[in-house]
């Protein structure tokens, strides 16, 4: 929208930018989710007010989940969210460069609040194709036309994934066990659903945020780590000097469930939950992401929601799921 009142301006005369700008930015950052409103003068229109709205989730803006589901089964692409979860390396074949690029960008947003720790290269040029014997985890994306030599090459235990066929090239075998077994079902089907999910969403009063592939596939995703670790926040001890300081062990004892429990065991010694670990001990006030907003509504819903599994998972998600939790 900024570029977009701009460029109007420009058009007219240059000299209208500079006043729009410093008006804009003598406004201040909004919020995830909040509207601020700039005073603007343009010739013909006369004085204006211009309101601009901060997406609730901004992260979203530059990424389309449509290309993983164009490319992927559901159950697939739960497999490779579970191998990038485990730091694994993850090998992506696809005929085009923007499909590359896009599924990757893709996968790596469904890790929200996490973010991926090491090597990323989404469109690997052939001549860098030695970089997946590298023994750390990636994630790299390769043209098609590099799948004979990559057959040939001495690459450590990785997962090689085909966008074309929806067909694992090479896999470890386990991604099926990986993830908490209530918690990949529930995934599952509220993945297998979304179209109806969007549907439902769009006939009600909601986010306009919400009606779209993008916002409840985020939404689906958020709500696995909110079941997961959204208790984080109540093991976050703070010193007399104020230093916070994170007790690991008292968290992963804290969870009821074994599976979870197990899927903590590992998931916890990866650099994303060190780093995201990390962040929240050194941070002082900031604006509450989405993933943060979601925390606090399930920790105000804790002691009312006892039952596990499928049903808790589809009810955590949100009015846009009310209809499925009836129908279990």
């Amino acid at each position: 929208i900024v570029l977009d009142e701009v460029e109007r301006r420009r058009g007219i005369s240059a000299a209208l930018v500079y006043p729009f700008m410093r008006s804009l930015m003598e406004s201040p950052f909004p919020a995830p989710g909040k509207t601020i409103k700039v005073k603007t003068f343009l010739p013909g229109a006369g004085n204006e007010v211009l309101e601009l709205r901060r997406p609730m989730d901004s992260r979203l803006e530059h990424v389309d989940f449509e290309c993983l589901f164009a490319c992927l089964s559901v159950r697939q692409l739960i497999r490779i969210f579970a191998s990038l979860l485990l730091e694994r390396r993850v090998i992506f074949v696809a005929d085009k460069l923007s499909t590359l690029s896009s599924c990757s960008h893709a996968v790596v947003a469904l890790l929200y609040p996490f973010s991926w720790q090491h090597t990323f290269i989404p469109v690997l040029p052939a001549s860098m194709i030695d970089i997946v014997c590298c023994p750390t985890p990636f994630l790299v994306g390769l043209l098609s036309s590099s799948l004979p030599r990559l057959k040939g090459l001495p690459v450590e235990e990785a997962l090689m994934v085909n966008l074309g066929s929806d067909r694992f090239i090479r896999q470890m075998d386990d991604e099926d066990t990986l993830l908490p077994r209530k918690l990949q079902a529930a995934l599952e089907q509220a993945l297998e659903r979304k179209s109806e999910l969007i549907s439902q969403d769009s006939d009600s009063d909601s986010d306009d945020e919400c009606n779209t592939l993008n916002g409840l596939v985020s939404e689906v995703f958020i709500r696995f780590f909110v079941e997961t670790v959204g208790h984080y926040s109540l093991f976050l001890t703070q010193s007399e000097k104020g230093e916070r300081a994170f007790q690991r062990e008292a968290f992963r004892k804290s969870v009821a469930s074994k599976s979870i429990r197990r899927f903590l065991e590992v998931f916890m010694e990866s650099q994303m939950f060190a780093g995201f670990i990390q962040d929240r001990e050194l941070r002082k006030c900031r604006a509450k992401g989405l993933f943060e907003q979601r925390v606090e509504q399930y920790l105000e819903e804790l002691p009312d929601t006892e039952q596990s599994g499928m049903n808790k998972f589809l009810r955590g998600l949100g009015n846009k799921m009310k209809f499925l939790h009836k129908k279990n």
